[in-house]
């Protein structure tokens, strides 16, 4: 027996888990969150719903795992000499996965439902993938040492901005992010003891 989400059961079939995932991410474009129906997307699938309810307890949780799957890739990024440069990189990738992406589509649909579901909310704290993708850029800028507070509060100022801008309507293609990146290396340096300057 294999564990799987927390439960015991056999262990998935990784065609069946693509199609589910798949699924998911068609119906999320097609139909919105709100009529998306884990019935739906195990038709969709061409499984059972029995199948998908023996891996995910939820729509949400089908949704942030084909987001997840995506996001660690689309948001990983090569270590630059530069941090300015490096956060610079970060940033716009993860302007493109939350604007363009169909897992960032994914993944912003689960965030307005993480307002007013709880659970939804539980399910996002649970797998940061964002934040654990920006703490792997901040852990190259920072040092490894960072404790995790601060390590949190950095990615708070690096991401919040970019996350208030898309969010709230405004044009991605306004948002500067080599502005951002620069505002924020220089408060980075300070945190990790560089002065006034990234360099």
């Amino acid at each position: 027996m294999e564990q799987q989400n927390g439960r015991l059961g056999r262990p998935r079939s990784e065609r069946a888990r693509a199609a589910v995932l798949h699924a998911a991410d068609d119906l999320l474009v097609e139909v919105g969150y709100a009529a998306m129906t884990v019935k739906g997307i195990a038709d969709r699938a061409g499984v059972g719903r029995q199948t998908v309810y023996r891996w995910w307890s939820t729509k949400a949780e089908i949704l942030l795992e084909a987001s997840a799957d995506d996001a660690r890739q689309e948001l990983a990024v090569e270590p630059a000499d530069d941090p300015v440069a490096e956060l610079t990189a970060y940033l716009e990738a993860l302007t493109v996965f939350l604007t363009r992406s169909q897992a960032g589509a994914a993944y912003r649909a689960l965030i307005g439902e993480a307002q007013h579901d709880p659970a939804v909310a539980a399910l996002l704290a649970g797998d940061d993938v964002i934040g654990d993708s920006a703490r792997v850029i901040l852990r190259r800028v920072l040092g490894v040492d960072t404790c995790r507070h601060t390590l949190d509060q950095a990615t708070a100022s690096l991401i919040g901005p970019l996350f208030f801008w898309l969010f709230t309507g405004h044009d991605p293609a306004l948002l500067d992010t080599a502005a951002l990146a620069e505002t924020c290396g220089r408060q980075f340096a300070v945190m990790s003891g560089g002065g006034e300057s990234t360099g």
